[in-house]
């Protein structure tokens, strides 16, 4: 068995020339493409709601450790944004829609939006880690499906999903666990 590495660059060349329309995606996509987008879009969703209940969460939070516990919430809402709109993008690259459409957000995400009692931040701290725990099994399972068929977006997913891993860690010093 040869080791050589050998790069058919005209072969290459050939192929980007004949369907150029496809933009980013090559012929050696291995991922059905319209289900990558459905999940990203999935994605879109669970990342949006959960900006917004971290916003919600930091705007509403009270009580001795307010300003510490805000201040997270705040920080992971951004993040959490940063991820919707990565993800968006990669749709784009994809060759489909991004779905922000608040009418479908709730139902494509994977958390939900919830409301604790007015200002209890043991709660609200409670209601995200559950949230990133609920993110963390369902970005895992979405990049193993992804595999090596679609790299790019596992890489992706990937670097969310290591992110949504720090939050969980972050959420559970502040409950003291």
């Amino acid at each position: 068995m040869s080791d050589d590495f050998v790069l058919d660059v005209t072969r290459i060349r050939a192929q980007a020339r004949e369907k150029m329309s496809d933009g980013s995606v090559t012929g050696t996509y291995g991922k059905d493409r319209a289900r990558v987008i459905e999940i990203l879009n999935d994605v879109i969703a669970t990342e949006v709601v959960c900006w917004l209940r971290y916003t919600r969460h930091a705007i509403s939070a009270i009580g001795v450790d307010r300003a510490q516990v805000a201040a997270e919430f705040t920080e992971h809402a951004k993040e959490e944004m940063e991820h919707a709109l990565r993800a968006a993008e990669r749709v784009s690259q994809l060759g489909g829609t991004p779905d922000f459409d608040p009418a479908g957000l709730a139902e494509r995400a994977h958390t939900d939006y919830t409301t604790p009692a007015e200002h209890d931040l043991q709660q609200m701290l409670k209601d995200n880690l559950e949230a990133e725990r609920i993110v963390i099994g369902t970005y895992q399972e979405i990049v193993r499906w992804l595999g090596e068929g679609d790299p790019t977006t596992r890489r992706l997913m990937e670097s969310i999903l290591a992110q949504e891993e720090e939050h969980a860690d972050d959420l559970l010093d502040l409950l003291g666990g």
